[in-house]
């Protein structure tokens, strides 16, 4: 036992620095006892009782001095019995280590406080240790000091010991499970674990079985309990083995189903976590003998690693899961980095998933046109309609940005409803505002969803009643892989809106599959070459890179092709008057690109239509 008469002594309670070694509970202070009779030894019954109680106690005077003690004291401490009187009480059950206990013991000796209970660790000559809960309460009579007990407690904080490792261990691979494994992550990432010492950086490989639910339906939960009990001990290899390597172990736990987790304390960086999760993929692909079963599974791992200032156990379990779920999403049975731009792209997508219905009724959203100009006569003959958000927070967003979150989440519906009857009202104000020039066509894109879960046939129906627009003068533009090798409704639905006199297209047209021989069987009328043929076009100029006649071969192989089939072609991406000499040449009928105009404003067209001809920039801004 160690510990003085005399130690800290502070003014006023502190708190106490080791909650784990030292409990306290003190009673408020206690009225003070009525005069009493000079004291006078204890009678032989009452010493008697005393010496023989099993409880170890001993009477401590108020100068903090033991002046009697019993045998049961002696046995526990593994004193001497007779050296126990005369000895100084805080140091046989050390409470002057802890400046809150050692405080409110001072103040119970001074008559101020009714009680202390507290516990103590503490070291038994014979070298172990020992858990005491010690109690001091004032004996009757102010002059007689106060009465120290003390009990052996370790029994009972073994069984709460044990208790707690069945509370914080997974029962099927008795490993920590997600309570311990949190725990100790939280720990971790507390300032005074990493400032000190270590590398000041942590690391987590989260790993997912990929087929363990296949295991489990088929084979029953019995086998599948075997294959992770397996799987853990494979783990907990690994792990022992990077711990050899490097300093300190990292510790594996299962935090529920087949989801596991390795965290790596003062990681050295990515390298260290990407050498771990290549053995742990290593370790889970080999097969598993299980009951006379031969069983072979995957895993697919999330790697974080970062410096431990700053981050939380949250925010390090959140990057974790999302990389899991890349690593699932990147084909299985690999272990993924945890890439920050890719989770910013991550969390732009969810918030503007979130938003993207609301910001219809807002009306977020406006239209720009581009203009699809006559290969012949350089004159405007339509307009593509292009959708773009005007989103409060991120800026304007173009359709790359935010129409396949509308066809996952079915907005493309009503947000394709509002761009086709804006699109046609616009071409019929230009109508009237232009009354002697040809009217232009307005081209709409259609999303496939839009035919599968809407009337497409009869809202364009509607639109155009609506509008005063003559069906000629809309074309409705599908992708080419859309379109190719549809079959039932949207095959249908195209035929029923060309026989209204609405003009299909296909866009992007040689990207996909590319049989012209099933066009013929298609009410479409028009095909927009994809831009990649006619990029190809652009080097003409350039003495160091003569073009590639095969490039010319194709695009003129296709347009032939297209015209005998009555189709007319739209060549995107003409950026360069060369490229238009050539696709004039071969005999493109219109042409939309950057060499023409920029996506613009409606006024913008407006007054494109009142010029006799579009050159080269006209319609940029």
């Amino acid at each position: 036992m160690s510990g003085t008469s005399e130690g800290p002594a502070p003014a006023t309670e502190i708190d106490r620095p080791n909650v784990t070694e030292s409990e306290i509970t003190t009673s408020p202070r206690a009225e003070s006892p009525p005069p009493s009779s000079p004291s006078s030894p204890p009678s032989p019954s009452y010493r008697s009782v005393f010496t023989a109680a099993p409880l170890a106690m001993a009477v401590v005077d108020r100068g903090g001095t033991v002046t009697g003690a019993n045998t049961a004291l002696a046995t526990l401490l593994g004193r001497d019995p007779e050296t126990l009187a005369g000895a100084v009480a805080a140091d046989l059950v050390d409470l002057a280590s802890d400046a809150r206990v050692w405080h409110a013991y001072r103040e119970l000796l001074r008559g101020r406080r009714a009680g202390l209970h507290c516990t103590r660790r503490l070291k038994h000559p014979e070298g172990h240790t020992l858990w005491v809960r010690v109690t001091v309460t004032p004996l009757p009579a102010d002059d007689e000091g106060v009465l120290l007990s003390v009990a052996d407690i370790g029994d009972h904080r073994e069984l709460q010991a044990q208790l707690r490792h069945l509370r914080m261990h997974d029962p099927v691979t008795r490993l920590p499970n997600r309570t311990l494994f949190l725990e100790r992550l939280t720990a971790a990432l507390e300032a005074e674990s990493y400032e000190e010492s270590g590398t000041g950086r942590i690391g987590l490989c989260y790993l997912d079985l990929d087929g363990f639910k296949a295991v489990n339906d088929t084979l029953g939960h019995r086998v599948g309990d075997q294959l992770l009990a397996a799987v853990a001990e494979r783990l907990t290899r690994c792990a022992e083995e990077a711990g050899r390597a490097r300093t300190g172990t990292p510790l594996v736990a299962r935090l529920g189903g087949d989801e596991f987790a390795l965290l790596v304390e003062d990681s050295t960086g990515t390298e260290q976590l990407a050498d771990l999760a290549e053995s742990l993929l290593d370790a889970v692909q080999a097969p598993f003998d299980l009951s006379g079963r031969r069983l072979s599974v995957s895993a697919s791992i999330g790697v974080v690693e970062r410096h431990a200032a700053g981050t939380t156990p949250t925010a390090l379990m959140q990057a974790a899961d999302t990389t899991l779920y890349w690593a699932k999403a990147d084909g299985k049975a690999r272990w993924t980095l945890f890439d920050p731009e890719r989770n910013a792209s991550r969390v732009t997508r969810q918030a503007l998933a979130s938003t993207l219905r609301p910001a219809i009724d807002r009306g977020e959203f406006a239209l720009e046109y581009q203009p699809l100009v006559g290969m012949e006569d350089d004159r405007v003959h339509g307009v593509e309609a292009l959708v773009r958000w005007h989103h409060p927070r991120f800026g304007t967003l173009t359709p790359n940005r935010f129409i396949s979150l509308a066809e996952e989440d079915g907005s493309i519906v009503p947000l394709g409803r509002w761009v086709l009857r804006t699109a046609c009202r616009q071409a019929r104000d230009w109508q009237v505002e232009h009354p002697d020039e040809p009217p232009i066509f307005v081209s709409v894109n259609v999303a496939v969803r839009q035919v599968w879960d809407s009337d497409l046939v009869a809202d364009v129906a509607d639109t155009l009643e609506e509008t005063g627009l003559a069906p000629h003068l809309l074309q409705l533009e599908l992708t080419e892989s859309a379109v190719m090798g549809s079959s039932g409704r949207p095959i249908e639905a195209l035929k029923a809106l060309s026989d209204m006199g609405v003009r299909i297209a296909i866009d992007d047209f040689g990207t996909g599959y590319s049989n012209l021989a099933y066009l013929s069987r298609l009410p479409v009328s028009v095909l927009k070459l994809d831009g990649s043929f006619v990029r190809g076009f652009q080097y003409e100029e350039r003495a160091a890179a003569p073009p590639n006649p095969a490039d010319e071969v194709i695009v003129e192989a296709m347009v032939q092709l297209a015209h005998r089939l009555g189709l007319t072609v739209t060549a995107e991406c003409v950026e360069t008057s060369a490229q238009a000499t050539r696709l004039r040449r071969i005999g493109c009928d219109t042409g939309q690109g950057w060499l023409y105009s920029r996506p613009v404003s409606p006024d913008r067209i407006s007054e494109l239509l009142g010029t006799p001809g579009v050159q080269a920039g006209v319609g940029n801004p």
